[in-house]
């Protein structure tokens, strides 16, 4: 199953301690400036889902496919559980992958993870997507970003997303290095109930509070303090959705706080 996924690694030439699992329609590089900037010697895995990027666009696009993959990727490359660290669409597979797969799973950073959310807004976001999946240029994609979600990246940042995640396509305009109908099936995914990990296992959950309607939704967030008891620490800042690119310091802090 590890076919399936091409995987970047960050740190130290050893078995990891983080596996990065990035949001919908994103890559594994989104990963790089926090690891190598402020996480610089531990040792991560940060591969494209299935239908993003380098990886396998073949279906079946679910978290259930997702979670299997990834559970190859740890058993293969990991001597002990590693700590999951999942942003937005990646912080629902990484709790379905520790409720699934405990054993492999030491502790959780949830960066404003998209989970049970509501099935008219995900649709609204669908058909978005649906009738408009590409750009005419590299400036339209980026105002789109800078415009959106992205406002409090760093510009840098933002050049580097350019660089590695858009492409030409076949019919003459750009677009993400994803499959569209991947992604539309995934939109539907962010809908399941919350998937709870095992009590006892520790999980930060970060809030981005300039999200509205908020990703990480009381329902979330309340199910996740039920189910893990005094394990479960949440945190509130003051940035967008793109938590571990505008915060990638912060960020840090907390997957460090994790490890330890």
């Amino acid at each position: 199953m590890t076919n399936l996924l091409h995987t970047y690694r960050y740190g130290p030439d050893e078995p990891p301690r983080v596996l990065a699992i990035h949001g919908l329609t994103g890559h594994g590089r989104r990963w790089e400036t926090l690891f190598d900037r402020h996480l610089p010697d531990v040792a991560a895995v940060a591969p494209d889902l299935i239908g993003h990027g380098r990886s396998s666009w073949d279906a079946p696009w679910t978290i259930e496919a997702n979670v299997t993959a990834l559970a190859a990727l740890v058993e293969a490359e990991a001597a002990d559980p590693v700590v999951a660290v999942g942003h937005s669409f990646g912080g629902a597979i990484a709790l379905s992958l520790a409720a699934s797969r405990p054993d492999l799973i030491a502790g959780l950073v949830l960066l404003d993870p998209a989970v049970a959310l509501d099935g008219r807004r995900m649709r609204e976001i669908a058909d978005s997507m649906y009738d408009s999946p590409d750009y005419t240029d590299r400036d339209e994609a980026r105002a789109e970003k800078a415009d959106g979600s992205w406002g409090d990246v760093p510009t840098a940042e933002l050049e580097r997303e350019l660089d590695e995640h858009l492409v030409e396509l076949p019919n003459g305009r750009m677009g993400w290095r994803i499959s569209i109908p991947a992604m539309l099936s995934y939109w539907s995914e962010l809908t399941r109930p919350v998937p709870v990990p095992r009590d006892g296992t520790p999980t930060t959950l970060v809030r981005a509070a300039r999200t509205s309607p908020p990703y990480a939704t009381p329902e979330l967030i309340t199910t996740l303090e039920a189910g893990l008891s005094s394990n479960f620490a949440l945190l509130e800042w003051d940035c967008d959705h793109m938590v571990p690119l505008a915060r990638p310091g912060e960020t840090a802090a907390v997957i460090a706080d994790r490890l330890a």
